[in-house]
């Protein structure tokens, strides 16, 4: 039988909306969109870049409380509501998984409000990062 884990990380909406910030099924880990807000504080970070970095900081607390970690992401979608952030939030995401690589879908649409500037969801695998991994290059 499968072992089923989820996870809550403290925001009054995983209550009130009946979600886990994780649900861990096996190995699979997968984390719910995750906004740039400090769940201690309730706090949201003034700029995009600054909401991803919260919002990253969160998942990496949650992947690692699942027995997991950033290197074992194997997809993210990203999503940001103003097109306009969109290169600076990507910068960040892409120092955020520099060698990890993993397969990505960034949209950009509206979020739940106007103090949403970004929301970053991931999947992965536990041990995937330590995993042998093979690198192809195709000409598209």
């Amino acid at each position: 039988m499968v072992n089923i884990t989820k996870i809550k990380s403290g925001s009054p909406y995983e209550e009130t909306e009946s979600y886990s910030r994780i649900v861990a099924v096996g190995d699979w880990v997968m984390v719910s969109n995750t906004a740039g807000v400090d769940y201690a504080t309730q706090v949201f970070a003034d700029t995009a870049v600054e909401q991803t970095q919260q919002a990253l900081r969160t998942i990496e607390k949650a992947l690692k409380a699942a027995d997991s970690s950033m290197e074992d992401v194997v997809f993210s979608r990203i999503t940001i509501p103003n097109p306009d952030e969109a290169e600076a939030v990507m910068a960040e995401i892409g120092r955020a998984f520099k060698g990890i690589d993993p397969a990505r879908t960034v949209t950009c649409s509206p979020l739940g409000g106007p103090q949403y500037k970004v929301e970053v969801e991931v999947t992965a695998y536990r041990g995937a990062g330590a995993a042998p991994q093979n690198h192809i290059q195709i000409q598209l």
